[in-house]
């Protein structure tokens, strides 16, 4: 089966984090994981209809985004984030975008009112040639256009 001719392989993609409306540029991630959604459903059961179930949406749950990488030159920004809302947090808003291997934005997923919740870097030792991996664990309310209902 050929590829299209606009088809690329997905071997060298990025991830781009920008926070503080885009004005905090965090770098570039090579892993996101957790960027999926969930509807909780409620089910209704009425006295009167045998065993029949009614299921309506009930909230929408976000897992926490981690973002990881090889500590690189970008480390210093996250830090910098990181002192900044230390004791003093002040959601915001903040993307991801994918992007290909020739540094094109495939797609991009803004999160709604972000915090950071983990930082860590990888053991260090010096005995060993491994590389330092740094990983940003997200807090956020959500990337879909989901306002709450007005009353």
């Amino acid at each position: 089966m050929a590829l299209k001719s606009d088809a690329t392989l997905a071997l060298a993609n990025r991830f781009s984090v920008k926070v503080d409306e885009g004005k905090i540029d965090l770098g570039s991630w090579s892993q996101v994981q957790g960027l999926d959604v969930q509807w909780k459903m409620a089910d209704y059961r009425a006295g009167d209809a045998g065993n029949d179930r009614w299921y309506f949406p009930g909230f929408t749950e976000y897992t926490p985004v981690k973002l990881t990488r090889a500590a690189c030159s970008d480390s210093p920004a996250v830090q910098e984030w990181l002192s900044s809302n230390s004791f003093a947090s002040k959601p915001t808003s903040g993307s991801i975008t994918l992007m290909d291997p020739s540094g094109k934005p495939v797609i991009s997923w803004t999160l709604r009112q972000i915090l950071p919740t983990k930082w860590s870097i990888a053991g260090l030792e010096a005995g060993q040639s491994k590389v330092a991996l740094e990983t940003l664990e997200l807090m956020h309310m959500g990337f879909l256009n989901d306002p709450a209902p007005k009353a």
